[in-house]
This record gives structure tokens, sequence and C-alpha cells, in this order.
């Protein structure tokens, strides 16, 4: 065994290393856990649950001017949301609500329950004109960067040479 057999982006998949380490650690531990309890005959119960922690998906944009937050939310009504924002950061929780009695399900690997995502925005944010928006399953949260944090953003030129 070498050195480059070691490496998981090294034996011919397609990974690239984690741009995130701890959130690489999280998911390894999450696949670990899965393979342990897949050992119990317990496929999916404890698996749904570890990909749960990262429910609702979310994509994340910025421009100069404000932040754009889109989560999947399929199966959830605007009112089953709530958006609070303080402190900088954005919190996005709510509850998924089954639509039949568990004695009627024989199986699911659908997750029924509460979440709460927070997302740490790390500028400073025109409070009066955040808005959210949701359609079809997606919620999308636009955060107007203030007036202040717009300004203090500055373009450094490169330089060709040293």
């Amino acid at each position: 065994m070498t050195i480059r057999d070691l490496i998981p982006w090294g034996r011919g998949n397609s990974q690239t290393p984690a741009v995130n380490p701890f959130l690489d650690l999280h998911r390894e531990v999450n696949r670990l856990f899965d393979e342990a309890f897949r050992g119990f005959n317990m496929p999916t119960s404890f698996g749904s649950l570890s990909s749960f922690a990262t429910w609702p998906s979310l994509e994340v944009s910025e421009t100069d001017r404000d932040i754009k937050i889109t989560a999947e939310v399929p199966g959830l009504d605007e009112k089953d949301i709530e958006v609070l924002l303080q402190d900088g950061v954005l919190a996005l929780r709510g509850e998924k609500r089954a639509e039949t009695e568990d004695k009627d399900r024989q199986f699911s690997e659908r997750f029924y329950g509460r979440f709460e995502r927070r997302i740490p925005l790390g500028v400073e944010i025109d409070e009066d004109r955040v808005n959210a928006h949701f359609k079809n399953g997606l919620l999308t949260v636009t955060l107007p960067k203030s007036e202040r944090a717009q300004s203090k953003a500055k373009r450094i030129a490169i330089n060709g040479r040293s």
C-alpha cells in the first residue's frame, strides 16, 4: 500500500479535497454511523435522521448589494416555516407534518418533524428591506447589505509582476 492509496481523492474517483474540513468530517461521521446501524437491520431510520441534519438544502449567493438564500422545502407551505434574523444570523425553522397516521404507514424514507437551519451572514444587513418569497417549495430570502457594509468592500488590483 502506498501513501497515495490512503488519500480518498487519489483512488481513481473524482472527489476533490474538501473545501471545509469540518463539514467533510461531519459527513464522514454520519456515513460511519449509517454503516454501523445498517448492520442492525436499521437501513433507513438512522440514515434519514443523519441526512436531515442539513435539511433543508440551501443555495447561497452574494453580490455587492445583497445576499440571497434559497431553501428547498418541498411539501411545506409558507405557514409551516418561520424566518428570523437576529445578531447577524438568519434562522429558518419549522415543522414538516405527516399526512397519514403511523399505523397506516408500512415503510417510509421520508422525514417528518421539526427542523432549524442557522446561517451566519458575516455582514451588516439592512433589516428593514429584508424580503422572503415562497413559491413551489422554494423559500427565497433576500438580505440587502447596509450602505456601510457595501462601502467596506474594496477592490484590490492585482499586479502582474512583483
